[in-house]
């Protein structure tokens, strides 16, 4: 009986690892002009105060009134009901929505 030759099994290529550098973990810088403090007149200075602050912590800061003295409508979230503070700043308005609150705050703060 003739042994027949059983093919060479190839093994699998052993897997290279690589060593991966660490991602550098930076810290994102906070936009300068966004941080740099405003002043705020008196319309906006009586439903946030008049203390200088960045631009971003005026709107904080509005927020925080709007939602202490719950002045979001109930069945759309993205609009402000004004009361007499805000009606101010808002330039009359009773209703406004959220994104055009912030060009009415602008208007009210000097660089």
């Amino acid at each position: 009986m003739a042994k027949t030759k059983k093919a060479p099994v190839k093994k699998a290529a052993a897997k290279k690892t690589v060593a991966k550098k660490p991602a550098a973990k930076t810290a994102k810088k906070p936009n300068a002009a966004f941080m740099k403090p405003v002043t705020i007149d008196a319309v906006l200075a009586a439903v946030i105060g008049s203390k200088s602050r960045p631009r971003t912590e005026v709107t904080k800061d509005l927020w925080d009134y709007i939602k202490k003295h719950d002045l979001q409508d109930p069945k759309k979230r993205t609009f402000i009901l004004a009361d007499e503070k805000l009606k101010a700043v808002f330039g009359g308005k009773k209703t406004v929505s959220m994104f055009e609150m912030t060009k009415l705050v602008s208007g009210h703060l000097n660089k």
